[in-house]
């Protein structure tokens, strides 16, 4: 897996996920356990259920190690507004359809469009990364060529 970079608090979050997943082994081992002692495990469908839930409650947990093990954390103290980079507020016109949109770079892990959070990764992401406010930045995104004009950067 590619190191992936983030905020303090995105990390801090998948910390969380990771312990409350932890927390949910004792729970389904005792489930486990319970459909056990009610007998016939070729026909016992609370069993399989409980075994299917720890099976994918382990890829889970897997999953989030993987991600924290790969993390790298944003000095935030050492950003600037001079070019886009992650963590960069940036407000965009989109030329064609004159219309202005703020968003944030963030790592694909915290990325949430409804938010505002903008993955780096995304074909927009990609464009920006490393322009100047005043730059005009072409993005190749699935309906074709998009042209946006940076309005502005901030932290």
């Amino acid at each position: 897996m590619a190191i992936e970079y983030m905020t303090q608090s995105g990390y801090d979050k998948l910390k969380k996920e990771l312990a409350d997943a932890l927390a949910q082994r004792p729970v389904i081992s005792a489930a486990i356990a319970e459909a056990r002692e009610k007998g016939d495990l070729s026909e016992n469908a609370e069993y399989d259920a409980a075994r299917d839930a720890q099976g994918l409650l382990e890829v889970k947990i897997a999953r989030l190690k993987d991600k924290l093990a790969n993390a790298r954390v944003i000095d935030e103290s050492k950003l600037s507004a001079d070019t886009v980079q992650l963590l960069s507020k940036v407000e965009v016109e989109n030329i064609a359809a004159k219309m202005k949109m703020k968003f944030q770079i963030v790592g694909e892990s915290e990325a949430d469009f409804s938010k505002g959070l903008l993955s780096s990764s995304t074909p927009i992401g990609k464009a920006l990364i490393g322009h100047k406010k005043g730059d005009v930045v072409e993005a190749q995104a699935p309906g074709g060529t998009m042209k946006f004009k940076i309005l502005d950067i901030s932290l």
